[in-house]
């Protein structure tokens, strides 16, 4: 049997998938199981044995791009296609390619191009994607949806890993820091949001909350980044003006770093974007800080997370950039109260671990 799936556009939700994906390849083990994707998502699985290979989805803007993965999907003869993503143009990749089952949530009108359509559920109601995922699987294999129901046999538990290439770009990144920095309990900070700029803490609140974590509770502090957030990360160790604060952002980027280091992390501090999800599958605490986007979207039920949203007459919005432009949701969010979050958190493995 031939599998394609086609995975989530974003890190973030292509972690919240992979126990969907996990159920699938428990279901079908000696099935060939292919994932649809972008690149940059093809390194989130990097390491695990949920897929059997990737294609890469090509470039949506493209045309000839899109005749050409619709070519490579009609010549590998998928049985059955999987579809994560809502997206019109993975239903119509999939029924285009000639694949005889199709399954997917029906929106935006794609219904008839799927073989399974699962009911859609109210977009005025925020419900976790991850479970979205779980239940499309569920419909699949036949059983009951995760864990809302006990004993369905489906989890909601996420799957990452870190590869020895990984490994060693963290180690060549530890070796240079200090005896000092290394000696202490290390906690990432997150300040990343690729969703829009409404997603960001101010730089100040980052780079005050390092120095205190450092002062206060004598941690050494890791800026995470990606490119996009290279300078933001500069400008928070540069503000935090702390020898135990420091970034990855003058280290050759990439998400198998971002991933080993947060392994590594005591508790990781990050807005709502991508590498929140790294924590949960490595057991990390996590402090996570929204401000427009609604928490259930997001939701993993992760017991080791502790949520940060201010109560907004405007919000929560959903949308990329404040529309009413005072951005109070991130602004009014202080580092004392994230401060105070972390404090807790820590307590409270401290007290499980006693």
């Amino acid at each position: 049997m031939k599998i394609a799936v086609f995975l989530p556009n974003w890190i973030g939700d292509a972690v919240m998938a992979t126990s969907a994906l996990r159920a699938l390849r428990d279901e079908f083990h000696n099935a060939e199981i292919t994932a649809i994707q972008k690149p940059y998502v093809a390194e989130v699985l990097n390491g695990l044995d949920l897929v059997d290979r990737s294609l890469a989805s090509g470039n949506e803007k493209s045309l000839k791009s899109q005749f050409q993965l619709l070519s490579q999907l009609r010549r590998e003869r998928f049985d059955l296609a999987v579809l994560f993503p809502n997206s019109f143009r993975s239903a119509c990749l999939s029924f285009l390619a000639g694949i005889p089952r199709r399954v997917g949530i029906q929106r935006d009108g794609r219904g008839w191009l799927l073989t399974d359509a699962l009911p859609a559920g109210d977009r005025q109601v925020p419900h976790p994607a991850i479970d979205e995922y779980l239940r499309i699987v569920a419909h699949i294999i036949g059983v009951e949806q995760a864990d809302s129901k006990p004993g369905s046999g489906l989890s909601r538990k996420m799957e990452l890993a870190v590869t020895d290439a990984d490994q060693q770009r963290w180690s060549s990144f530890w070796n240079k820091q200090s005896a000092e920095f290394q000696r202490h309990p290390l906690i990432c900070l997150n300040p990343g949001g690729a969703f829009g700029a409404a997603k960001h803490w101010p730089v100040a609140n980052f780079a005050e909350l390092a120095h205190r974590l450092a002062t206060d509770l004598q941690r050494s502090v890791l800026v995470v980044c990606g490119p996009a957030e290279k300078e933001e990360a500069l400008q928070i160790v540069a503000q935090a003006s702390h020898p135990l604060v420091t970034s990855l952002a003058e280290e050759p980027l990439h998400l198998g770093l971002t991933k080993a280091a947060i392994q590594q992390a005591e508790l990781l501090v990050t807005t709502d974007s991508g590498p929140r999800h790294f924590a949960a599958p490595f057991d990390v605490p996590v402090v996570t800080l929204f401000g427009p986007t609604h928490i259930m979207w997001s939701e993993t039920f992760y017991e080791r997370g502790q949520h940060l949203q201010l109560a907004m007459d405007c919000g929560p919005c959903q949308q990329r950039v404040c529309p009413l432009g005072h951005h109070r949701c991130m602004k009014d969010l202080s580092a004392n109260q994230v401060f105070d979050a972390v404090v807790s958190l820590l307590e409270q493995q401290q007290t499980k671990a006693a």
